[in-house]
């Protein structure tokens, strides 16, 4: 078994789910401390030298520069320890499965199994013949992210072990509650000390990114009017109704499993409540920004005329934002994309620039002044208890990551 799917298999068994009903604390479970130990301690076995573990569960590290690149600027290389929430997560049991052809079976749940067929994911004839990492069925992988937090690892284990391959200093960054849009927030870019950087998040090897949706998360609060069923008429709201309405009112063929590309997206998250309150929650999304400030204002101008209808103060939506397009960073530092898509070609992968349909901590931290676009970790199926990645997508990304570091370990031209 190669370092780097010996530390992803390792990895993964470390349970560390974000968690959106507590995402005032960060990190937003106490289970992410877990991990940003162990990966302080991988580190620091590995040779980084200031390596940081912070009570929010962020770990920084500095590799320091091969020789003739002291004076360059540090590029950084980030990662997120948390798994999502959309799928069971606690207790993975990666296995490695030879694949041969046709369905791809990563377990057998209450008898029933588990697998992902060549249909939903074409990708799959590639890798006929190889081995390939799932979870028992029972679970999500973890591959999101835990294959960059291994990727990057194996990438500076074999730098320490092979010091005349070239690269500047490098600024390690694992950061918590990615997956709930906090991600590197509190990542304190001076303190950091890096140029650029990259992180290396998502899903199919040869994807790489530096254009995110738009993002805002929005709450819909409904106050019914409660009474008993038997006197009600004239006088009761009930907030199931209300909500109903609201959600049909929602353009239906704007949710996500009705668009791609670059077609933005309303999808309702979670409803809870009773004929008197209900609360509905909604992540927007959108690549252009003045179509993602429509789709916001749909939200609002729904409450609004629902409140005509029942009374001001029915329907109330609360909206903040979560990351921001990242494409606009990048207009002093192309050879951020340049440098990416060589080190990719160099690898024996052809890039596939694509618009993400989501964000990265590279959303943040760009628009923050660390220009931040996106290298994939060969995964595919994120979230989904389908999750698997083959080996030879770890492995490879390893080789694109030590080609990228290389490019700069000479003066960039922007």
């Amino acid at each position: 078994m190669s370092d780097v799917v010996e530390r992803f298999m390792r990895y993964v068994q470390v349970d560390s789910p974000s968690d959106p009903e507590n995402e005032e604390e960060t990190p937003s479970t106490p289970l992410q401390h877990g991990m940003a130990h162990m990966l302080g301690q991988d580190l620091e076995e590995i040779g980084c030298v200031d390596v940081q573990v912070d009570e929010h569960a962020y770990v920084t590290a500095t590799l320091p520069a091969s020789a003739g690149a002291e004076e360059l600027p540090a590029l950084c290389l980030c990662a997120h320890i948390d798994t999502s929430f959309d799928a069971p997560s606690l207790d993975v049991r990666p296995h490695l499965v030879h694949y041969e052809g046709g369905n791809l079976l990563a377990g057998t749940v209450d008898g029933k199994e588990v697998y992902t067929t060549p249909d939903q994911v074409p990708d799959l004839k590639k890798f006929v013949g190889q081995d390939i990492v799932c979870s028992d069925g029972s679970t999500l992988l973890g591959a999101d992210d835990k294959a960059g937090v291994a990727e990057i690892c194996s990438l500076l284990s074999r730098l320490v072990a092979n010091p005349q391959m070239p690269h500047p200093a490098l600024k390690i960054a694992f950061v918590p509650d990615e997956e709930i849009g906090h991600g590197a927030s509190l990542l304190d870019l001076d303190k950091l000390g890096a140029a650029w950087g990259y992180t290396v998040d998502g899903e199919d090897l040869g994807e790489f990114s530096y254009e995110t949706f738009n993002a805002s998360a929005a709450v819909v609060r409904i106050r019914g009017v409660m009474v008993h069923p038997g006197t009600a008429k004239g006088v009761m709201v009930n907030a199931i109704t209300v909500a109903s309405e609201f959600m049909q009112m929602v353009p239906a063929a704007e949710r996500p499993e009705h668009t791609s590309d670059r077609e933005g997206f309303y999808h309702p998250t979670s409803v809870r409540g009773t004929a008197s309150d209900v609360s509905l929650a909604f992540i927007v999304r959108d690549h252009d920004a003045a179509i993602f400030e429509q789709r916001e204002q749909t939200l609002r101008d729904i409450a609004a005329f629902l409140n005509k209808r029942y009374g001001e103060g029915t329907v109330e939506v609360s909206i903040h934002e979560q990351y921001r397009n990242m494409a606009e960073a990048f207009g002093d530092c192309p050879f951020l994309i340049d440098n990416a898509l060589a080190a990719y070609r160099e690898a024996g992968v052809e890039p596939n620039v694509i618009p993400t349909r989501g964000g990265t901590d590279g959303s943040q931290l760009s628009l923050r002044g660390l220009p931040c676009p996106n290298i994939a970790t060969g995964g595919y199926n994120a979230h989904s208890v389908r999750e698997f990645i083959p080996v030879s997508s770890l492995e490879t990304t390893v080789d694109i990551l030590q080609n990228l570091v290389a490019k700069f370990a000479v003066p960039q031209r922007a």
